[in-house]
C-alpha cells in the first residue's frame, strides 16, 4: 500500500469575480449609498450609475409587468403623500430604467457603458472624499459603510475595464 504524500502548499479559493457578480456588488453599493446618511454626495449621481450597471435579471425584471406595476403604485403613492428625496430616487431609477430607448440599454455591458460608469463613479469619490476632509476622517464611525460604499462603486468599473 502505497501512501499518497501531499505537499503542505497553501490552498486558497476566491469567487471568481465575474462580471455579473461585479454587477451585484456595485448594485448593493449603490443601494447603500442611496440610504446611507455618512455621505456627501450628490444622490442624483446615482441613478444612471444604477442604470448602467444593474445585473440583467433587476434590469428585466423592472421592464417587465411588475416593474411597471410597481412603478404605477409607487406614482401613485407618490402624488397622494409626501416622499422624501432620499426615497424618492429608487422611483426616477425604475423610471429611468422602465423608459430608457434602446439606444441607451445598449451601453450596459460594453465598453462605452463601463467607462461612462467610471467616469460617474469617479466623480462620487471626488465629492465623497473632498466634502469630508481627508481620508482619515473618511473612515471615521458616521461614515464608513457609505466610504467602503464608494469604494466599492469605483473599484467594479475598474475591474470590469480589465
Amino acid at each position: 500500500m502505497d501512501k499518497k504524500i501531499r505537499g503542505f502548499g497553501a490552498v486558497c479559493y476566491s469567487a471568481p469575480l465575474t462580471p455579473q457578480n461585479l454587477q451585484w456588488v456595485s448594485t448593493v453599493s449603490t443601494a447603500i449609498l442611496l440610504l446611507a446618511k455618512g455621505t456627501a454626495i450628490q444622490k442624483s449621481f446615482l441613478v444612471p450609475l444604477f442604470a448602467l450597471q444593474a445585473p440583467a435579471a433587476i434590469v428585466s425584471w423592472m421592464k417587465g409587468e411588475y416593474g411597471i406595476w410597481t412603478a404605477f403604485l409607487a406614482l401613485l403613492v407618490r402624488l397622494f403623500f409626501y416622499i422624501p428625496g432620499e426615497l424618492e430616487l429608487p422611483f426616477i431609477a425604475l423610471l429611468l430604467v422602465i423608459l430608457s430607448p434602446y439606444q441607451i440599454t445598449r451601453l450596459r455591458g460594453t465598453q462605452e457603458g463601463v467607462i461612462a460608469s467610471l467616469a460617474i463613479a469617479a466623480y462620487l469619490a471626488f465629492q465623497h472624499f473632498t466634502r469630508l476632509g481627508s481620508l482619515g476622517k473618511a473612515f471615521d464611525q458616521g461614515s464608513i459603510l457609505a466610504t467602503l460604499a464608494t469604494v466599492c462603486v469605483v473599484l467594479v468599473p475598474c475591474l470590469l475595464l480589465i
